[in-house]
C-alpha cells in the first residue's frame, strides 16, 4: 500500500463549495481521509499553503489519432494534460476516420492506454459524421463510449436526429449537440457587428446559436433524451436554456475557456490564433457567460483543445482552421476569472471537474473519501509569461502566446501516482 498525506494545503472542494486550509490523506490511489493525521510510514507532502483540488476533467479534446497524428498524439496530449493539471481527457470523435464503430473505439482506447492521464472517448452520433445514418449507439456504449456527438457538424435531418435521440433515451445515452444554425454559420469567421464589418471578415449573427438551440431543445422535449450543449456563448441563448431546465428537461450546457476570457476585439489585426467555432463574442456576452457559470446555468468549462499545424493557421483569417490548443492553458486562463473576481475557485472547479464527472458518470471531480486520488496542486498567484513553444502539445496554436498569466501547476496525480512535477 502507498500512503501519502498532503499537509498545509488550501483544499478546493467543488462539492461543498469550500476553500479552506487542511490536509488530505491518500491510500492506495484513493482519498482516504480529510484532515487526518499521518499514519506510520506515510509520505508527507507539505503543500506550503498552495491550492490542492480535484484534477481537471477536460471535456471535448481533439486528439489527432487516427489520421492527424502530426497535430497531436495520445502521448503528447497526455503529457500536456498532466502539465496542465488535467487528469481526465474526454476525447472527441472527429478523427480521420471518425470514431463511429466499436472497432474504431477499441483501437483508440488501446492507443490511449499508455497516456499518463485518464482518457475516455465520445463516439460519433452518425456514421462518418455525415448526418445520414445513426451509429450503433448500444454497441458503442457497451464498448465504452461516454457520449455521442458529431462535433461541430449539425445533424441537418431533423427526423434522423429525433430518431437518434429516441434511441439514446432508451439506452440512457448522452447526446452532445453543437447548437448553431448551419445555414447561417456557413463560411462565417466572426460574430456579426461593427467590428467584423470594418475588418471585412465574413460574420454570423449570434442568433444562429439561438436558432440552433431552440431546434435541439424542441427535439429534446419531444424525445426526453439526455442532452448537453457543447458551447453556449451568447446571452441571447440563456433564456431558452433556463426554460428547458424549468420544464424538467435533462439538459446541461458548456462553454470554452476562450469564450470566457476573450472577446471579438482580441482578433486584432487578423490574428488567426483567435479564430474559433463559434466565433468570439462581444464583451457583454462574455460577461453574461461568466455570470451564467457562477449561477450554474452553464455547467461545464472546457478547453476544447483543437490542435492545428502552422500551415492550417498561417492563412487569411476566414480561411484559417478554427480552434486552439488548451490542455496546458486551461487552468491559468481560468485564473483570470478568479483574479478578476468573476468566479471563486470552488465555482471554477465545479465547472471544470465536478460537473463533467457527474454528467458523464465518471468517478473523479471530488475531494471526498473513496474518490480516486486524481489531484492537482497549483499556485493560483504565480505569474509567468506564456511562450507557446514551451507547451508540450505537438501543435502550438494558442491565443495566449506572449500573454502575462497567473496560475502555475506544481504537481499532478492520477490515482495517487504523480504524473507531473517534482518537489513542491
Amino acid at each position: 500500500m502507498t500512503t501519502v498525506l498532503f499537509t498545509n494545503a488550501r483544499l478546493i472542494d467543488p462539492e461543498a463549495q469550500t476553500d479552506a486550509t487542511g490536509s488530505l490523506l491518500v491510500r492506495d490511489g484513493v482519498i482516504a481521509g480529510i484532515d487526518a493525521d499521518a499514519p506510520e510510514g506515510a509520505t508527507v507532502i507539505d503543500c506550503n499553503g498552495r491550492a490542492l483540488a480535484p484534477g481537471l476533467i477536460d471535456w471535448g479534446v481533439k486528439i489527432g489519432e487516427p489520421g492527424e497524428r502530426h497535430k497531436e498524439s495520445f502521448r503528447s496530449a497526455g503529457l500536456a494534460a498532466a502539465a496542465g493539471g488535467v487528469t481526465t481527457i474526454v476525447a472527441r470523435p472527429d478523427t480521420m476516420p471518425p470514431i463511429d464503430t466499436p472497432e474504431s473505439l477499441e483501437f483508440v482506447t488501446r492507443r490511449a492506454a499508455d497516456a499518463p492521464v485518464n482518457i475516455r472517448h465520445m463516439a460519433a452520433l452518425t456514421k462518418a459524421r455525415e448526418g445520414r445514418e445513426m451509429v450503433e449507439i448500444g454497441f458503442l456504449t457497451d464498448a465504452g463510449a461516454v457520449a455521442f456527438t458529431d462535433g461541430v457538424r449539425q445533424v441537418l435531418d431533423t427526423r434522423l436526429l429525433s430518431r437518434c435521440m429516441t434511441y439514446a433515451r432508451g439506452l440512457g445515452a448522452l447526446i452532445v449537440g453543437h447548437p448553431q444554425d448551419a445555414g447561417l454559420s456557413r463560411g462565417a469567421a466572426a460574430t456579426g457587428g461593427k467590428f467584423a464589418s470594418i475588418y471585412g471578415i465574413p460574420a454570423v449573427s449570434p442568433m444562429a446559436e439561438v436558432i440552433g438551440l431552440d431546434r435541439d431543445l424542441t427535439l429534446v422535449a419531444m424525445t426526453g433524451c439526455r442532452w448537453h450543449a457543447d458551447q453556449i456563448t451568447t446571452a441571447r441563448a440563456l433564456p431558452a436554456l433556463r426554460r428547458a431546465r424549468d420544464a424538467g428537461l435533462d439538459v446541461t450546457a458548456g462553454i470554452s475557456i476562450h469564450h470566457l476570457t476573450l472577446n471579438e476585439y482580441d482578433v486584432g489585426d487578423y490574428r488567426t490564433f483567435f479564430r474559433f467555432t463559434p466565433p468570439l463574442r462581444s464583451e457583454d456576452d462574455r460577461l453574461a457567460m461568466v455570470e451564467a457559470v457562477a449561477e450554474g446555468v452553464i455547467d461545464v468549462i472546457a478547453s476544447f483543445h483543437t490542435p492545428q499545424d502552422e500551415e492550417s493557421k498561417r492563412l487569411p483569417f476566414e480561411a484559417a482552421a478554427p480552434g486552439a490548443v488548451g490542455l496546458q492553458t486551461l487552468l491559468p486562463a481560468a485564473m483570470r476569472l478568479y483574479h478578476q473576481g468573476g468566479l471563486t475557485l470552488p465555482q471554477l472547479w465545479r465547472a471544470m471537474s465536478l460537473n463533467p464527472a457527474k454528467r458523464l458518470g465518471l468517478p473523479g471531480g471530488r475531494l471526498s473519501v473513496g474518490a480516486p486520488a486524481d489531484l492537482v496542486l497549483f499556485d493560483p498567484d504565480a505569474p509567468f509569461v506564456l511562450d507557446r513553444f514551451t507547451l508540450l502539445s505537438k501543435s502550438k496554436n494558442t491565443p495566449f502566446d506572449g500573454a502575462r498569466m497567473e496560475g502555475r501547476v506544481l504537481g499532478t496525480w492520477v490515482a495517487g501516482r504523480r504524473v507531473f512535477g517534482g518537489k513542491v
